[in-house]
């Protein structure tokens, strides 16, 4: 087996991920390989075109770089039997909460060479954020590689790794928060007399429009969109003093803040 990228676990993330690298024509679907325990994943992964390795040491030796992609609480076992495999290859892992140092200890005394990397769920539609560590000791090629396949994925950013649990908290974690503000955004509208469809159809177009406009008009604060919105005397800023008085952005602040708490104590 002589493939460019094998991937351990192909659960809906790693799934995500590997349709918009294909559909990029980054890589080509004959030059990826999956390892998978569980059997509904092989079939899937096996439905989908991919050449299903039979064990991880098949798919790590067969690989010139290597996606971790299981879940945090089965980092340490994957990587305990991948160990010998992996030696001195190039380890990408998007594993919440597990630092480099822990990757490599888990390996035991084997060499290999670590990136981690933090996605968020829109990564499954290829619009997601990808959040890589500049603390890395893959090589300059490995890294450019790396950039690339995960800008397939999304927006990329290099951050050092020691905040990558805030990471986790805000840009991993965020998609929940949002969906949750766009259903209690489009709740106020069904309360309001819309319709569910129609409400929805709004708050995720009101979302989406924001997001836009404040990317595009990169020197624009959202205090100063918020401003723009709000007429004297208005309805806009009626809804943000009832915003204030539910401490909106105070439980904004300390959901992001919770969650890389949480990451921190992972593993």
């Amino acid at each position: 087996m002589d493939k460019k990228l094998g991937v351990i676990g192909f659960g809906n993330m790693a799934t995500g991920i590997l349709n918009a690298i294909i559909k990029s024509e980054i890589l080509t679907l004959d030059e990826i390989a999956i390892c998978e325990i569980d059997p509904k994943a092989r079939k899937r992964a096996e439905q989908a075109g991919f050449l299903v390795a039979e064990s991880m040491g098949q798919l790590c030796r067969g690989s010139d770089m290597v996606l971790l992609a299981v879940k945090p609480n089965m980092v340490a076992s994957v990587l305990k039997e991948a160990g010998p495999a992996l030696e001195r290859k190039a380890l990408m892992s998007i594993a919440a909460g597990v630092s480099s140092q822990k990757l490599k200890e888990f390996c035991g005394t084997y060499f290999l060479r670590v990136l981690r990397i933090m996605p968020n769920y829109p990564a499954v539609m290829g619009v997601g954020t990808m959040v890589l560590s500049s603390n890395t000791d893959f090589t300059p090629e490995e890294r450019a590689k790396a950039e690339s396949l995960m800008g397939a994925v999304g927006h990329v950013e290099w951050i050092e790794e020691r905040h990558m649990d805030a990471v986790t908290g805000l840009s991993g974690s965020g998609p929940a928060y949002v969906a949750m503000f766009i259903e209690a955004l489009a709740d106020g509208g069904v309360m309001e007399g819309l319709s569910r469809p129609q409400a929805m159809n709004l708050a995720m177009q009101t979302v989406m429009g924001t997001a836009k406009l404040l990317q595009e008009e990169g020197g624009l604060h959202p205090g100063e969109l918020k401003d723009r919105v709000c007429s004297p005397g208005g309805t806009a800023i009626e809804g943000v003093k009832a915003l204030e008085l539910g401490q909106f952005r105070h439980t904004v602040m300390n959901a992001v803040i919770a969650a890389s708490e949480k990451s921190k104590r992972l593993i």
